[in-house]
């Protein structure tokens, strides 16, 4: 990518989330932590599924490589941030900029991908159980993980491109902690039509369109499981999708309502803490969500911390 767009501008100034010193120290600490147990949690996770064959199936194999893509999506933007803390310099080149672009649509895109796929092999495994096998097959399954990487990967590089083209007018200075599409956007002089388009119509395939698959399978998981005539058999049925329906929830709710709604309604600073929830806050929750309830895995991340336990210990 070219490090200078067609009005010459070179780098960003990114503002960061407060301009008092106090609380920027309190911010770097606080992100500081909860980029240390994204890592920690979500490494933890894809051990524990890896080390565990018990946990060798469909769900859990969606289940790690979500984990690995929060832990990529994480490092996209807290590292700079931290950076320009403790340098005191909030600048980022233009082509650095991009770069951070490309690569925080694109993760955000293989999560939005997954969470669908989670979504479709619940509903394969409560309302066709007999099948199960036959449809959710490794291949299938790797399939699906292939698709969310290239197609998320096809709608970040026609965004990332399609900035090139635009022209920045002088005033540089991005109000948030990485670049994001949204305020770069709100930067450009030149006619945006086409950028636009393509976040409405490209962009949205990538997660208006997941979301509507993720709904479809819970309408038909929901009416499943009112057919079902026990109490606990519902609450069993419920246990295993009670942790991605909170997921789901705490990703889209904040994506769409940054990206998909008009600007006029809400102040960059809104954005930028909806922002925080879905790009900070969702990944380092993810694997207390998914282990917390399950038993499955609780069991599996006990199995793991007590042999590495007794290998450090040498017992």
């Amino acid at each position: 990518m070219e490090g200078r767009n067609q009005s010459g501008i070179s780098e960003f100034m990114l503002l960061g989330l407060s301009e008092d010193p106090e609380q920027q120290r309190l911010l770097f600490f606080l992100f500081l932590f909860m980029y240390l147990i994204t890592g920690l949690g979500n490494l933890l996770i894809m051990m524990a599924i890896i080390s565990d064959p018990h946990l060798h199936t469909p769900m859990y194999f969606f289940l790690s490589n979500l984990s690995l893509v929060d832990i990529c999506f994480t490092s996209t933007t807290i590292p700079k941030m931290l950076n320009n803390h403790i340098f005191k310099n909030r600048t980022i080149p233009f082509a650095g900029c991009l770069t951070q672009v490309f690569f925080f649509i694109w993760f955000a895109g293989i999560d939005s991908i997954l969470l669908t796929a989670m979504a479709y092999d619940r509903y394969v495994a409560i309302c066709a159980p007999l099948h199960y096998s036959t449809v959710m097959t490794p291949r299938v399954c790797a399939l699906l993980v292939l698709v969310s990487w290239s197609w998320a990967c096809a709608n970040s590089l026609t965004h990332t491109v399609l900035l090139t083209r635009l022209s920045f007018c002088g005033h540089n200075e991005i109000p948030h902690f990485f670049c994001d599409l949204s305020p770069l956007l709100k930067l450009a002089c030149s006619d945006m039509f086409i950028n636009d388009l393509m976040v409405y119509t490209v962009g949205a395939l990538t997660t208006i369109l997941p979301f509507i698959g993720i709904l479809i399978s819970y309408a038909h998981i929901f009416m499943a499981v009112m057919k079902i005539s026990s109490v606990s058999g519902k609450q069993k049925v419920f246990s295993t999708c009670g942790s991605h329906l909170t997921v789901v929830c705490l990703f889209y709710g904040t994506i769409i309502g940054v990206y998909f709604s008009p600007t006029s309604t809400h102040t960059a600073q809104q954005d930028t803490a909806a922002t925080v929830m879905y790009t900070v806050v969702t990944p380092m929750l993810n694997p207390f969500i998914y282990s917390l309830r399950n038993k499955d895995m609780k069991g599996a991340l006990r199995m793991l911390i007590t042999r590495k336990l007794r290998f450090i210990l040498g017992v």
